[in-house]
């Protein structure tokens, strides 16, 4: 199975795909919106540990459908609890600092204040989610800063605009595969060469002579752990477009060309476009089948499959 859309809850459509090499995906964020249809939907659960939980389950999955050598990589955002009852009902407002696409269209129910949350707190959904999958047996291998030069703007005095988000890097196992030449970055400064034996860099344009021992120029370096990607909305996607260039360096550091890729949170089909792009395969599951014209638009020769009573079965459409 590869270069196919799954409709249907990921919990179930998880367990009828082939083994693949990696996963990159950017799951529903805690409390942000209700995307309607299901109560079940991960992100409204009635506390931040039963979200985790549910994460943890869909994740647990995705292990075992990764080869050995297989990577995740998740992207997540954080969320502040506030606590303000409502007439008969009380509920937590989630606000995330993203894009103007991104804002709830109303603040989540919930049946009960959560006793372990103070007003105004930041919850940490994103080392919670972290942790939680090192505790499940994923090796938590980085943490990555994604930086937003472009953030929602936030009417607060009392701390800063909040413009970053993280990706975490986990893996199935000890060693992993990982293309670190295929995102190198340009050396933005001419340093010369650099003495190996003394650490110390000659800049060409002294006419300094470089020290005896071995030499050797630098034009790429390892890539940082800080990614400035700017937030592109897309057209009648729904509001949280993940950008193409905050996948991109996932797919080719995680695969090889003709590896299959999996995002379990497909929306609009961008893990897909970015996959096929690099000559990648990808394998997506997606709750709401509206979204099946709007891939087909990213993603042309997708092929989807029906949400269907028994999940063995293949139809398509």
């Amino acid at each position: 199975m590869k270069d196919k859309i799954l409709f249907g809850d990921c919990r179930e459509t998880l367990k009828t795909i082939d083994k693949v090499q990696m996963c990159v995906t950017s799951p529903p964020y805690y409390g942000l919106r209700d995307y309607g249809g299901e109560e079940s939907q991960i992100g409204q659960e009635q506390s931040p540990e039963e979200y985790i939980e549910e994460l943890v389950k869909v994740f647990r999955l995705v292990r075992e459908k990764l080869h050995d050598d297989g990577t995740l990589w998740v992207n997540i955002g954080d969320s502040y609890y506030n606590y303000r009852p409502s007439k008969n009902k009380s509920y937590t407002k989630q606000t995330l600092s993203k894009t103007n696409q991104d804002l709830p269209n109303y603040s989540p129910k919930r049946d009960n204040k959560l006793s372990n949350y103070k007003e105004k707190d930041l919850i940490g959904i994103p080392f919670m989610l972290a942790f939680a999958l090192r505790n499940d047996g994923w090796y938590l291998r980085q943490d990555i800063i994604w930086h937003k030069p472009n953030p929602m703007p936030e009417s607060v005095k009392d701390r800063c605009t909040k413009s970053h988000e993280y990706i975490f890097l986990l893996s199935k196992s000890r060693k992993y595969y990982y293309d670190n030449e295929a995102i190198k970055e340009p050396v933005k400064q001419d340093w010369g060469t650099r003495n190996r034996a003394n650490g110390k860099y000659h800049n060409a344009g002294t006419g300094l002579q470089p020290h005896s021992g071995l030499t050797k120029s630098y034009d790429k370096k390892n890539k940082r752990s800080v990614w400035s990607v700017t937030n592109k909305p897309y057209k009648q996607a729904h509001f949280a477009v993940f950008p193409p260039d905050l996948i991109e360096p996932c797919i080719l550091a995680g695969s090889k060309e003709g590896d299959v890729v999996l995002d379990p949170f497909m929306g609009s089909g961008t893990t897909a476009m970015v996959a096929k792009q690099h000559n990648r395969h990808y394998i997506g599951c997606e709750l709401h089948d509206n979204y099946k014209d709007l891939i087909d638009k990213r993603v042309p020769m997708n092929h989807l499959s029906h949400p269907v009573a028994n999940p063995l079965s293949d139809l398509l459409y």
